[in-house]
């Protein structure tokens, strides 16, 4: 069993208004559902919430639920953040049973350095940040590691090359992307332009260029240079 354990009160209102002032008193709303049972409306306590999902396990910590005097055995289903201050106001936990494998998402890490792409003027992009995978509940894996020591130009990781550890299947599309190899986009920065500095034009109301310029210098310099009196 998870040895996170979440105290729930199952007496609060439903509505908006009554959740903000949940909310106010620094708790969570929620609800619980899953395995057949009824879903039943939850508040839990903001900073029990915070340090429960605080582990390396991060949305997929396995947590024991106590509602109503019963123990369930839950994982967090979704949490809805404030869009501003990025709180959690809302929370869906799902019952769990430690016997059957459940479908839930991984984080994926790349790990090492690619130096044979980085010597080609290449980078490795991570294309896929989390993998579908279906595990009983106390095998699901904190992370999937991809090692990016051995790749070169023209490789790619997708999510059925990843070892999975012992229980676990990949749930989601093989052939999905989760690393490629592509060349380095250098930025070229154009010089600045200086929109307010006057332009000298010619007889004809064209711009003059540098070169025209120096022409007509050394024009203008020939031209007194000359002998009036010849």
């Amino acid at each position: 069993m998870a040895d996170l354990i979440l105290k729930t009160e199952t007496q609060r209102e439903l509505g908006t208004r009554p959740s903000r002032r949940l909310r106010r008193t620094g708790q969570v709303p929620g609800v619980v559902y899953g395995l057949g049972g009824d879903t039943v409306a939850v508040a839990v306590d903001a900073r029990d919430l915070r340090s429960a999902l605080n582990t390396d396990a991060g949305l997929n910590a396995l947590l024991t639920l106590e509602v109503d005097g019963d123990r369930q055995l839950s994982l967090v289903k979704d949490l809805q953040h404030h869009p501003v201050r990025n709180e959690v106001i809302h929370v869906d936990f799902i019952r769990v049973d430690a016997d059957v494998a459940v479908e839930v998402e991984v984080r994926v890490v790349l790990e090492g350095e690619a130096t044979n792409v980085t010597n080609e003027d290449g980078v490795v992009d991570q294309l896929a940040f989390t993998v579908a995978v279906l595990a009983k509940p106390e095998s699901i894996p904190n992370e999937l590691t991809v090692d990016i020591n051995e790749m070169v130009m023209g490789d790619a990781v997708r999510a059925g090359d990843l070892e999975l550890p012992a229980g676990v299947e990949l749930a989601g599309d093989p052939e999905e992307l989760v690393a490629s190899t592509s060349i380095r986009v250098i930025e070229i920065e154009e010089p600045e332009v200086d929109e307010e500095a006057e332009v000298e034009l010619d007889e004809d109301g064209q711009p003059i260029v540098a070169e025209d310029a120096d022409e007509e210098a050394e024009q203008a310099d020939d031209a007194a240079s000359e002998d009036p009196a010849e």
